[in-house]
């Protein structure tokens, strides 16, 4: 997710690394926790890569040449990459990437800043739903020729790597359409507002911002996007057995 121009707190920042580090213990007591942990990275480094450089691309594309002049039009993860997202991402399920700085007044005028916004917003969760299809058909294809290789120890480790990209594209995807300020889904939902309620959010966004934070570090933001995240899961397993039908 984007943290963009809101700061966490550093209080809480605390605290959240601290319950991430805590679980460290888990990863070394449990059997096999550690390797799956590694095994995730690939998952969370292709999720927040592609992720933010969709939202600049969708802004190059709409004329704000901003994230091209700041070298964010590029698919090196080290350019999209925030420390602390990413251990929070390994750790707690829910991190983020570097922002994607925009200026909309670079927007070229074929539709209204305020939707142009949107789409930049949109693209970012778009490319993970993407990514999610895009490597549930692998799945399915290196299901039906992977023949006995699946099997042993190296394949199941791209069984594994595999399942965990398409997991990690799922919940980023899901989680920031959410449509609390700092995520995509408030960028996106102020778009299709009366005026009146889009004046209402922008000056109340520190508000929604503190509720944001709320459902962040308790169990609500499992509630909230489990059931998207199953729903969507369900549909692409849906596909990867329709396509080993068609393969088989």
């Amino acid at each position: 997710m984007n943290i963009g121009r809101y700061k966490v707190d550093p209080f809480l920042l605390i605290v959240i690394l601290l319950f991430a580090f805590s679980n460290l213990s888990y990863y070394f007591d449990t059997p096999g926790a550690l390797l799956g942990l590694i095994l995730s990275i690939p998952g969370v480094l292709i999720a927040i890569t592609f992720h933010e450089f969709a939202h600049a691309w969708m802004a190059d594309r709409l004329g704000d040449d901003t994230p091209r002049r700041e070298g964010r039009l590029s698919l090196n993860p080290i350019k999209h990459m925030d420390p602390v997202g990413i251990l929070m991402l390994l750790f707690v399920g829910i991190g983020w990437g570097r922002p994607v700085s925009i200026n909309p007044v670079n927007f070229n005028r074929t539709i209204s800043i305020r939707k142009a916004n949107a789409l930049v917003a949109f693209a970012g969760p778009a490319m993970n739903f993407i990514l999610a299809i895009v490597f549930s058909i692998i799945y399915a294809v290196y299901l039906v020729f992977g023949g006995t290789f699946i099997y042993t120890d190296a394949g199941n480790i791209i069984e594994i790597i595999i399942a965990s990209i398409i997991s990690m594209n799922i919940g980023l995807g899901v989680f920031n359409l959410i449509p609390l300020p700092p995520l995509d889904g408030s960028k996106i939902l102020v778009a299709f507002l009366p005026t009146k309620a889009r004046n209402w959010v922008e000056e109340h966004e520190h508000i929604l911002y503190f509720v944001f934070i709320i459902i962040w570090v308790t169990p609500i933001s499992t509630y909230i996007i489990s059931p998207f995240i199953q729903m969507i899961s369900h549909w692409l397993i849906n596909l990867i057995t329709f396509i080993v039908g068609l393969l088989t």
